[in-house]
């Protein structure tokens, strides 16, 4: 950190499902940040408007903002392209890299075009015939809505019989929703700092599916950190999950969410430029078998921010 402290705004809250996961996050980044010398202002939202966040900002006198927003607003590119707007430096990816991996239909799209390998899926939308776009998937199917976090408005589709609550739920979060193919694995997540991949964590969920009750009621879910996988396997998910930040534009951070299938081939399933970021939250879980504290993960966040 610089002889002159900056004032760092922590943005939270908002209106999306996952505002309380958001609360938690951005005060945890708060007393991480005081703890490594920063003068730290939060800044809880509560209305997603453009003159509200300038409004918040310009008010806290902010020298740079640490996103810790998740979901919809904070991490789909609008809160990003308000911030680019007034000037402000922020963690994280720039507004169309967020646009895009926010968008699991446009991503997968880029994903598919950088040779990387991702579900069978078919995407539909609002007063679409469901049954022409089942063609050729094969059960369990997972859908989820398009662009959704924590697994929000996620089923695990068994058959037929299911399906079509499954794609009501999902049209409750989104106008758009995707039907992916079931792929059966070892789930994983690599996250990236600064264009390097972290240590890979395993994500091994005792109920059947990876849902929001298993990725945050404690005692579901066990993580272990470096994931059991053999040395050429983690080096490829690594390297895809950097080719992935890459392929979208991402810059700072990302969490890229990959299962690891029975072939041994890591498959995308999403990328987060706005990872959970309490001290046992995945990306600082990963941070820490690297030998970085979350409060120098934080500091080192910023100061990416701050850098032109």
């Amino acid at each position: 950190m610089s002889a002159a402290p900056k004032k760092v705004g922590v943005v939270m809250g908002g209106l999306s499902p996952e505002r309380d996961i958001s609360l938690k996050s951005g005060r945890a980044v708060c007393g991480a940040l005081k703890d490594a010398g920063w003068d730290v202002f939060p800044l809880e939202v509560f209305q997603e408007t453009r003159e509200d966040i300038q409004r918040l900002v310009r008010g806290a006198c902010v020298d740079v903002v640490f996103i810790a927003m998740h979901g919809g607003f904070g991490e789909d590119g609008r809160l990003q392209k308000i911030l680019e707007d007034m000037s402000v430096p922020f963690t994280g990816p720039a507004q169309e890299a967020s646009r895009l991996a926010m968008d699991k239909a446009a991503s997968r799209r880029i994903f598919e075009r950088a040779g990387l390998c991702v579900p069978r899926c078919r995407v539909i939308r609002r007063r679409q015939r469901l049954l022409s776009f089942l063609h050729g998937l094969r059960y369990p199917i997972v859908v989820k809505p398009a662009s959704q976090g924590s697994s929000i408005g996620v089923s695990l589709v068994p058959g037929w019989k299911e399906m079509s609550a499954a794609v009501v739920k999902a049209f409750q979060y989104d106008d758009t929703v995707l039907l992916e193919e079931f792929v059966k694995g070892m789930e994983i997540t690599v996250s990236v700092l600064n264009g390097l991949a972290l240590p890979i964590v395993a994500v091994i969920p005792k109920k059947s599916f990876f849902d929001f009750q298993a990725k945050y009621e404690k005692g579901l879910t066990e993580y272990v950190v470096p994931a059991p996988l053999e040395a050429s396997v983690a080096q490829r998910a690594q390297r895809d999950a950097v080719a992935a930040y890459q392929a979208l534009g991402c810059r700072h951070m990302a969490r890229v969410d990959m299962i690891v299938d029975e072939k041994g081939r890591p498959v995308i399933l999403e990328v987060n430029t706005v990872p959970g970021l309490t001290e046992t939250s995945l990306f600082p879980k990963a941070a820490r078998a690297a030998g970085i504290a979350f409060s120098a993960l934080c500091a080192k966040l910023v100061e990416m921010a701050l850098t032109p």
